[in-house]
């Protein structure tokens, strides 16, 4: 109806292709809008409300825009047109994220994604689109590449060449936000130098002092570190939960542990002892269907933003294991660790485990396929102790950055002991 006056501007948002036309053809919908006699079927007046509110949206008129919205989407509901309802909920949606509404734009952008893959599967990849322009802007990259990456599929599936152009366009768009980001981490500031060496002073000590090699001796050896670690730990904004029974889909853990396999086999690399690589494709799918930062906020009550951040580690040796440390805070006020493979014997005398160092002493998680672990890395000492013959561990790590709260500084924190 409008088609032809709106376009994407820079920013990925509509805007018009000739104001003053599309302006004339605003008004000319509202008034024949307003002209309707009584009875007027309401599926016309539906289509009326929603093409004014889009319109006025593209001039940048939100407030009328939102009205009309509204009353679009309850004709469609009203009627029981739920195809018209989802894709009313994303015009909506657009509306209150383009006023900066996000916590609302996000409640309708997920209803409509929701909706479409249970009623509507002909609408994924428009539900897909909007929501990853939606996390784009807020700052969550790999949830937004990873819905983009989705939507590119089904629109390359469905052979619309407008439709692949305009994600394609958006998917470029992250893509130069998260390499602009990994540029901005390899170029620390002076700040940042500054909590980079505090963590590295932190493991050093903590290293000296204690190891995840040797559980035997860590009673006898934790009064030395008790006070320390509690003067650490009691500024953690995360504490460690071992977390089961979160009901992830199975396809999706299958389907980042045979990618991480593959990563690990072609691209792995040693890093403090274990088997790192970069998460891919299937990684970015399940933290943009999990909603890990569901997760988190509901374990720890931690409001974070979806991951920004994560990577594939994998022990696969006897006897390999990860010492204590604390992580730099470019990876979050949040981390979680999500098991993905562990393979034992049955007669194992000891199993691997996640261990974190508290003021109250070890405390060691045994992640089965499917467990996480919460916690927030940069403030809590943890590894993972050694493993025994015939056993192997495939995990995944993603982190997160608290919302709404100003960014740690090392001045509020508590030096590393003389």
């Amino acid at each position: 109806m409008l088609q032809h006056l709106i376009t994407h501007g820079e920013d990925l948002r509509m805007v018009p292709t000739d104001h003053d036309q599309l302006t004339t053809a605003v008004q000319n919908l509202r008034e024949e809008l307003q002209a309707l006699p009584k009875g007027t079927d309401a599926a016309r007046t539906r289509v009326l409300a929603r093409w004014t509110g889009i319109g006025l949206l593209s001039l940048g008129d939100y407030h009328d825009a939102r009205e009309y919205l509204h009353r679009a989407l309850d004709l469609a509901t009203a009627s029981g047109n739920t195809q018209a309802v989802i894709a009313t909920e994303l015009n909506l949606a657009d509306a209150y994220r383009y006023t900066g509404e996000t916590q609302t734009a996000d409640a309708l952008y997920r209803k409509a994604l929701d909706d479409a893959r249970s009623k509507h599967p002909e609408l994924v990849d428009f539900a897909l689109q909007h929501l990853g322009k939606h996390l784009m802007e807020q700052g969550n990259l790999l949830p937004a590449r990873a819905h983009l990456q989705e939507a590119l599929r089904l629109r390359t599936a469905k052979g619309d060449a407008g439709l692949i152009e305009s994600t394609q366009a958006a998917l470029d768009r992250v893509e130069l936000l998260i390499s602009h980001a990994s540029a901005d981490t390899a170029a620390p500031t002076g700040g940042d130098t500054e909590a980079a060496q505090w963590s590295r002073r932190w493991t050093s000590w903590l290293q000296s002092r204690t190891t995840a090699r040797t559980p035997a001796g860590w009673e006898e050896g934790f009064p030395a570190l008790r006070n320390a670690v509690r003067d650490l730990t009691a500024h953690e904004r995360v504490h460690p939960r071992h977390l089961r029974d979160q009901s992830f889909p199975v396809e999706l853990l299958a389907g980042m542990a045979e990618e991480a396999e593959k990563a690990l086999a072609a691209d792995g690399y040693l890093h403090n002892g274990k088997w790192n690589a970069a998460v891919g494709e299937a990684a970015n799918r399940f933290a943009g269907q999990a909603d890990l930062a569901a997760v988190v906020a509901r374990s720890t009550g931690l409001e974070v933003e979806q991951p920004h951040t994560g990577v594939y580690i994998a022990y696969l040796e006897e006897g390999q294991f990860l010492d204590f440390h604390v992580d730099e805070f470019g990876f979050g006020e949040a981390n979680l660790i999500l098991c993905l493979k562990h393979e034992r014997l049955a007669a194992a005398p000891t199993v691997s485990c996640t261990v974190f160092i508290n003021a109250d002493g070890y405390l060691e998680c045994d992640l089965a396929p499917g467990d996480c672990v919460v916690f927030d890395g940069a403030l809590t000492p943890h590894g993972r102790t050694p493993l025994g013959a015939g056993e192997s561990v495939i995990l995944v790590s993603f982190g997160f950055r608290a919302r709404d709260q100003a960014p740690r500084t090392v001045a509020h924190l508590p030096p590393v002991p003389l």
